[in-house]
């Protein structure tokens, strides 16, 4: 019985963390659209912290773990206003962070 308990919180925590990835993946697009749109029209900023501001853009944001806040919002405008996409974003700051585990 105790087994079961088990077995039912670690499948509900990994199916939370699946949806928390998912949720991150909406984010990611969001900010990939946005630095599109500022690219094209120069307005990537504002669209993003329009959609973070938004119902549906703080719903996306807390699911993905993220508190919807004015803090994370003015993050989100800078990351767009910086231009990087987000993929290539990831891979220098992956790359960063083991080439300074190694050194360590």
């Amino acid at each position: 019985m105790a087994a079961d308990f088990v077995d039912g919180t670690a499948f509900n925590f990994e199916q939370g963390q699946r949806s928390r990835k998912l949720f991150a993946a909406v984010v990611l697009a969001a900010l990939d659209d946005a630095i599109a749109d500022d690219k094209k029209y120069g307005n990537g900023p504002e669209q993003i912290a329009r959609w973070a501001r938004s119902r549906d853009g703080r719903e996306v944001l807390s699911c993905a773990g993220i508190d919807p806040n004015e803090r994370v919002v003015s993050g989100l405008m800078e990351f767009v206003g910086n231009g990087v996409r987000t993929s290539v974003a990831l891979s220098r700051e992956e790359s960063e962070r083991r080439s300074q585990a190694e050194a360590a």
